[in-house]
């Protein structure tokens, strides 16, 4: 099989394949990052894939080029994994990358090839890439397009791509030799339990954006009542508690604080919203901007509390923000609401010095004007106030008295409300967080 794109989706697709038993080649047209996971290491941040990676290549079962044809010739079996980003001055979803693939994949073909899409797009994008494969593919050849899209977690993408939760694909309707493909190629997992939903394409389409919209939509519902708590003294993490014990509800995605962030949860109900309005379904999903703006106004908070402890004034106050990833165990800072929080603090006079245990290098492109500190010692050191933004373990398992000792002021802002906050009282911390009255 071939994997046509190699960022996080597809590398970490391309690597698992591999590791159950499949030949596999990815594709690229960035010869850098090719060059890079052909000597065996990985362009980000992902525990596990590494040794994944390595495992492969040296077997002989993994291989990556930048040639097409190569593809075309070695694979009958193809996954699209290219990014699908928000369209520049607009919510909808970018596909100029899906579609080259596509126009550059599918004229190099010979014999029946079925190519299952993975990346995240707006509903009806296979319909209209079968119909740019039928115009496309040359005499004999005939190119089926099915929907396979990923459910990866950044941090535990390899347990999700060889074990995962489920597997669903899309189908065109009448003849399809998609399912049996799949189910060949999913053997494994599917053989240990993993249910395997078969739909068709339109609907599998809308699995992959119905399922980031509710757990987006999860997380502004327990920000929006941490809103209301914040005005009444009430505390929210009891309240998640609480709530979560229905079982219709859940605690999972009840963490109140910064929000979400990353690259897909963002921009993937922003793309949903924009294909309901050109569906003339506008009115369906309006409730996602309000999901949205709930988000991005948790930032905003933090900083005006942060604000608030330096008596209404940020200008020349020193302050740390722990954190630059938008979730632990990864080093994707897109749209990170911590690296939003330390650039907001930034341009309000802040001096601002920031860590973060794997994303500094991606934060310093971002913002390179703040200051990137080479521990959390040294982020910490005369800080008057410190924002624990991403929540990593080394930060929750900082020690209040020893880390105490090297700022200036004891204040610290839980944003993502893990610290035990009873053990910084007591080690004489002022800490504040989103949603509780402490």
């Amino acid at each position: 099989m071939s994997v046509i794109g190699t960022g996080y989706l597809g590398a970490t697709h391309a690597a698992c394949m591999a590791e159950l038993g499949h030949e596999v080649v990815g594709v690229d047209v960035d010869s850098a990052k090719i060059e890079s996971l052909q000597s065996g290491t990985v362009p980000f941040y992902e525990p596990g894939l590494p040794e994944v990676l390595t495992r492969n290549l040296e077997s002989g079962r993994l291989d990556f080029t930048t040639d097409y044809r190569r593809a075309a010739e070695f694979a009958n079996v193809h996954f699209l994994g290219v990014g699908t980003p928000q369209r520049r001055g607009s919510y909808a979803a970018d596909l100029t990358y899906v579609c080259a693939v596509i126009e550059d994949l599918v004229p190099l073909l010979e014999g029946d090839h079925v190519i299952f899409g993975k990346s995240t797009v707006p509903v009806g994008t296979a319909d209209d890439l079968q119909e740019l494969a039928d115009s496309l593919a040359g005499p004999g050849t005939s190119v089926e397009i099915a929907w396979n899209p990923e459910f990866l977690r950044e941090g535990y993408a390899v347990k999700d791509t060889i074990t995962p939760d489920r597997i669903v694909l899309g189908v065109r309707r009448g003849d399809s030799r998609a399912e049996e493909i799949a189910r060949e190629v999913y053997a494994m997992p599917i053989g240990g339990g993993t249910p395997f939903l078969v739909m068709d394409r339109v609907t599998s389409e809308l699995v992959k954006v119905s399922a980031n919209a509710f757990l987006a939509t999860k997380i502004s519902f327990i920000n929006a009542v941490s809103e209301i708590c914040e005005k009444t003294g009430g505390d929210v993490t009891k309240l998640a508690d609480a709530i979560g014990h229905d079982e219709r509800i859940g605690r999972k995605f009840l963490g109140a604080g910064l929000g979400f962030g990353g690259g897909c949860l963002p921009k993937d109900i922003r793309a949903f919203m924009a294909r309901a309005d050109e569906l003339g379904a506008d009115q369906a999903l309006t409730f996602l901007r309000e999901v949205d703006a709930i988000n991005m106004r948790r930032r905003d908070r933090v900083v005006q509390l942060t604000r608030g402890l330096c008596d209404g004034n940020l200008l020349g106050h020193r302050v740390t923000v722990l954190g630059a990833a938008f979730k632990p165990n990864s080093d994707d800072v897109r749209d990170s609401p911590a690296l939003s929080v330390a650039g907001s603090l930034s341009l309000a006079g802040a001096e601002v010095s920031v860590f973060d245990p794997q994303a500094m290098d991606n934060a310093r492109k971002v913002f390179p004007t703040l200051n990137y500190a080479a521990s959390v010692e040294e982020a910490l050191e005369g800080a008057e106030i410190v924002v624990l933004a991403t929540e990593w373990d080394q930060f929750r398992e900082l020690d209040p008295v020893e880390v105490g000792g090297i700022v200036d002021r004891k204040v610290i802002i839980d944003g993502r409300n893990v610290l035990p906050v009873e053990k910084w009282q007591d080690a004489g911390w002022n800490i504040q967080a989103l949603g509780r009255s402490l």
